[in-house]
């Protein structure tokens, strides 16, 4: 999958899935969702977790940080894509990026705007990272996302306490492209 294909999906359909468990698994199954980030999950049965998310058409995302049973390492990236259908991956860690971009899968970069340093960190951590798409949590600050619209031109996805149909509309019109919920009532919104 290539960037400008996913970022047509996303304008069509902006709320991507957040699966944090099984159940959440089996609701995304059943969504309309078409785009899903996979928040858990171990060595014994991500394979299984991406591939029942694949059999049923979804675009799936992996955070690499949240895998248990992997050392934090780039080693991750290269297995997953050997042994698993997924189209990319998100990490908070640039060396997670880059890998993934060096084995042809897209990348989104997480990153939790906690204050003014992280704010301003954040052209440093791009420069790394080179990602395709940026995560910026929590996603229900509007203001925060205009500002980073006006300095870095990657698509931004909103995450985190984006909680009501109010939230999606603001961080919507702040610019982002999308946004990400590990809530099913935000999903059938």
């Amino acid at each position: 999958m290539k960037v400008n294909d996913l970022c047509e999906i996303l304008m069509e359909d902006p709320i991507i899935a957040g699966i944090k468990d099984d159940k959440g698994l089996q609701s995304v199954i059943s969504s309309n969702r078409k785009v899903v980030f996979v928040l858990y999950g171990d060595i014994l049965n991500i394979t299984e977790i991406v591939q029942r998310l694949k059999l049923n058409n979804k675009i799936v995302f992996i955070n690499v940080d949240l895998i248990d049973g992997f050392s934090q390492k780039e080693i991750i990236v290269q297995y997953l894509k050997k042994y698993s259908q997924l189209d990319g991956i998100l990490s908070a860690k640039a060396s997670m990026i880059k890998t993934a971009k060096s084995e042809g899968l897209l990348a989104i970069h997480r990153s939790f705007l906690i204050d003014s340093f992280a704010f301003h960190n954040l052209d440093r951590q791009v420069d790394i990272s080179h990602p395709d798409f940026i995560e910026i949590l929590p996603g229900c600050i509007p203001t925060v996302i205009s500002w980073i619209i006006e300095k870095i031109t990657i698509p931004i996805i909103a995450g985190g306490l984006v909680c009501t149909k109010e939230d999606v509309i603001a961080a919507l019109s702040a610019g982002a492209l999308a946004i990400s919920s590990t809530n099913p009532e935000v999903w059938n919104m």
